[in-house]
């Protein structure tokens, strides 16, 4: 049975155990409150032995006795509320493999064991609509909570959880309740209540007023394994776009890592880079096809229907799906490798403690040159492709002339903390560039999957004319892309 998600939005209250639940009825659009509901609830949390699921506010448990029986993994969300994906209860009290890999970004190779039990006697009551609709749930929870190895510890609290209720009405609870004696809870979670100081604390770092380059390296790198950790279990879960988010972090690093050579010990950030570029290799495959795929769908409707001789969207289809269906199969496979599992380690251990040169200065003194560096490396390859002898060549270094503009880029996004407003403005011609030179490079993609397809069908007997069609299509494409970037080129002023 395959995963469910929901998205939580709720507010838990601390409250003394002799306090009388308010009337429930008198919030505005709540009708009624339906008969309470009496649960008795077991939720057995699971970690690592240095809790690097809490520490990064994700939680895992296995619970019973109630309505949502499950293994139930809940990540933080970007709405503020908390993102609970549920999986099957099964017969087994060990994490099942399939649960692991939800949480694998941040638990990777280390064992998991129950840290947490909690015994939870639940009464439930419903807000309902003047059409019996449930607007929200006020759970009201006698706890008790025995961390593996100590005492019982014992609580009670108050949580609101939306259903088809509104954050007004979140608000209006939460005034209720506090009037009634409530107070704002203690901590986040059951959970985070019971592990109390027992979670690691890291020191939370921020980029300095007047920063030195590596600070804006540390900034911006923090913020792309950051987004790894993010995308890492929304890839499993195959939620859209993700594996191009994922990729686009990877990318991000590498470049970081190249850009700020000067002051990131190269000993340690090649090696890093050659990680990162496989890691983007094994997610591209099924990356490309996704964007192929969508593109074709709508190329191939777009010609006159005299001219598609054959099953030709269906067969393009049908090959890119099983390309994405592989590459991500592979993807996955990476994903659950040791090799990754290092990758991330060295990740972390890059934000945390960067491996610096006796080249670190002020930002403001050194960033231009980095930017300046990088614009050069692109004018470079620049110059490459308008000397190209051959379409091939050309196409190659404009191919080449697209990384660098990403480089660029990509370095003047980091340094928009010191240079503002002409760090934001570089960034966006930079990717001005990389948008006309992606156009060309997906064209050259595409004319060689044509010409591939068009051979298997002239071999099987039937007719490749539509592919044909197709490839000249794609060809007109390049060639405008091609000419405008030449138009563009001269207009560009890279200065800092």
């Amino acid at each position: 049975m395959a995963p469910t998600e929901q998205l939580e939005i709720e507010t838990k209250y601390d409250v003394d155990t002799s306090t009388t639940l308010p009337a429930l009825h008198e919030l505005p659009g709540v009708a009624s409150v339906a008969q309470p509901v009496e649960l008795d609830l077991e939720a057995v949390y699971y970690d690592t032995p240095e809790l690097d699921l809490a520490a990064n506010k994700v939680t895992l448990r296995r619970r019973t006795g109630g309505e949502d029986d499950g293994w139930h993994v809940k990540f933080p969300a970007s709405s503020g509320g908390r993102l609970e994906v549920r999986y099957p209860l099964g017969s087994a009290r060990t994490v099942p493999i399939a649960v692991v890999r939800t949480v694998r970004v941040h638990v990777r190779d280390q064992p998991l064991a129950p840290v947490v039990t909690l015994q939870t006697r639940r009464i439930v009551h419903r807000l309902l609509d003047a059409d019996g609709g449930v607007l929200a749930e006020l759970a009201d929870d006698h706890v008790t909570a025995t961390v593996e190895g100590g005492e019982p510890e014992r609580w009670r609290e108050w949580e609101v959880e939306l259903v088809d209720g509104d954050g007004p009405l979140l608000e209006d609870a939460g005034e209720l309740l506090k009037a009634a004696g409530a107070r704002p809870a203690s901590g986040p979670s059951k959970l985070a209540r019971a592990l109390g100081d027992r979670v690691p604390a890291y020191d939370e770092w921020t980029l300095p007023k007047k920063p030195r380059t590596s600070d804006l390296f540390r900034a911006y790198a923090g913020a792309q394994v950051q987004a790894i950790r993010e995308r890492d279990p929304e890839v499993r879960r195959d939620v859209p776009d993700s594996i191009h988010k994922f990729r686009v972090a990877t990318r991000r690093l590498r470049s970081a890592l190249a850009t700020y050579r000067p002051v990131i010990n190269r000993a340690v950030g090649d090696p890093l880079r050659a990680e990162l570029k496989w890691l983007a290799g094994e997610l591209g495959v099924a990356r490309d096809a996704e964007v192929q795929r969508e593109h074709f769908a709508a190329e191939v409707a777009e010609q006159p229907v005299e001219l598609v001789m054959g099953r030709v969207a269906g067969r393009i289809d049908d090959h890119l799906r099983q390309v994405y269906k592989d590459g991500r199969a592979g993807a996955l496979a990476a994903l659950e490798s040791p090799r990754y599992f290092r990758l991330l380690d060295a990740l972390d251990e890059l934000v945390a403690n960067p491996p610096l040169t006796d080249d670190d200065r002020k930002a403001s003194k050194q960033i231009g040159e980095l930017l300046e560096h990088d614009y050069r490396r692109m004018r470079k390859a620049v110059r490459r492709s308008q000397q190209a002898e051959t379409v091939a060549e050309q196409d190659h270094e404009l191919h080449e002339v697209r990384k660098a503009s990403k480089r660029l880029r990509y370095a003047a996004e980091s340094a928009v903390p010191v240079l503002s407003d002409e760090a934001a403005d570089l960034a966006a011609r930079a990717e001005e560039v990389q948008e006309i030179l992606g156009e060309h490079q997906d064209s050259v993609v595409s004319r060689e999957l044509l010409h591939h397809l068009a051979l298997q069908v002239y071999a099987e007997g039937g007719n490749p004319f539509t592919y044909g069609l197709l490839h000249a299509t794609e060809q007109s494409r390049g060639n405008t892309s091609r000419e405008s970037f030449y138009k563009l080129w001269p207009t560009l002023e890279f200065s800092m």
